[in-house]
């Protein structure tokens, strides 16, 4: 695995081949945390070569950075790459209450994700989702001050359009756009990929597993605080009986190759170049050492062509968010 690296983007930083998604390692998203576990995960990722985890000031309410922090305890800082996203405002009952862009939000999100990270600096920085009123130059010149200052040391976007993506790079290098891409999800492949290849933008790659539907294993429509349940309709009951139609496709395939549908989930994304890396959102131990098998799977153009068959966007039901939260995605509106 420790082999296993690429470079996100024309101008950022070398990191493993599979990152580490850390959302779900804090309450409020996936119903509720074990963080003992969530601890463990961290250090058997880091003992296992992985050097990219991706966090946000806001899963957790700032739980998040601060187990990475104990987690990277004793460690080089350098021998990881921390990226961070910002922007989601909420109060304290964790309604979300909108997105703030701006120039001085930019900054002080950042100052108290330094002191909870226990850093001097981000590796790379970037909104959550497009702040419609703040225009993206203004949001990417502030990051960019901070990278002149010291403080972070490549800007990211998340979620955006080909043409923000344009926009953002005219300011100043974007290293990678973060977006959701999986066999479900292939929206960036239209506008979004390509601009990204021609501008030199990687593409770090989260949802590979579409939640963790495409593992097979998906949570009781009961589970209490799992946003699946109640925020994405192919969880929904009426959709969820088809989805898992495709999985149980996607596991013979996969069983003919000693793989699980997990597995050649993210193997598939894994294929898509090497400009592309899986962020993978484990948050359990045995979670983490399946998708790393994956770095070991080898597809072939009929392997790719079965698996694109078996699972596809035409074939899956529901969208990836409700209506809700699909309008604050530049990326579907302006792709």
């Amino acid at each position: 695995m420790s082999t296993q690296t690429t470079r996100l983007g024309r101008s950022g930083p070398i990191v493993s081949a599979l990152g580490l998604g850390c959302m779900g390692m804090s309450p409020g998203v996936y119903g509720p945390s074990d963080e003992a576990e969530s601890f463990a995960t961290l250090r058997a990722a880091l003992e296992a070569g992985v050097t990219l985890l991706d966090t946000g000031d806001f899963y957790g309410m700032g739980h998040n950075e601060m187990l990475i922090r104990r987690a990277l305890e004793g460690m080089p800082r350098s021998s990881v790459v921390i990226s961070v996203k910002f922007g989601p405002m909420r109060d304290p009952s964790w309604a979300f209450l909108g997105n703030d862009c701006r120039p001085q939000a930019v900054k002080n999100f950042l100052a108290y994700t330094l002191r909870r990270l226990g850093t001097d600096y981000v590796d790379i920085y970037r909104p959550a989702r497009l702040d419609p009123e703040v225009p993206i130059e203004d949001t990417v010149g502030a990051i960019a001050d901070m990278v002149r200052a010291g403080y972070v040391r490549h800007v990211g976007l998340s979620e955006v359009s080909a043409a923000t993506l344009r926009r953002a790079q005219a300011v100043h290098p974007i290293c990678d756009l973060q977006i959701e891409y999986s066999l479900m999800s292939r929206g960036i492949e239209a506008a979004i990929l390509p601009t990204a290849r021609e501008l030199g933008i990687g593409i770090t790659a989260y949802g590979a597993l579409s939640r963790g539907l495409l593992s097979g294993r998906v949570p009781p429509s009961e589970t209490k605080g799992d946003i699946r349940v109640v925020r994405m309709p192919r969880f929904a009951q009426n959709n969820l009986d088809r989805n898992l139609r495709l999985v149980e496709a996607l596991r013979r395939i996969a069983g003919a190759k000693g793989a699980t549908p997990a597995q050649l989930a993210v193997a598939w994304v894994l294929s898509r170049g090497a400009d592309v890396v899986p962020v993978v959102g484990a948050r359990r131990r045995d979670q983490l050492q399946e998708s790393l098998g994956a770095l070991n799977l080898s597809l072939d153009a009929a392997d790719l062509a079965r698996i694109e068959a078996a699972v596809s966007p035409a074939l899956t039901a529901g969208a990836r968010y409700d209506p809700a939260q699909m309008a604050h995605l530049d990326s579907e509106a302006h792709s």
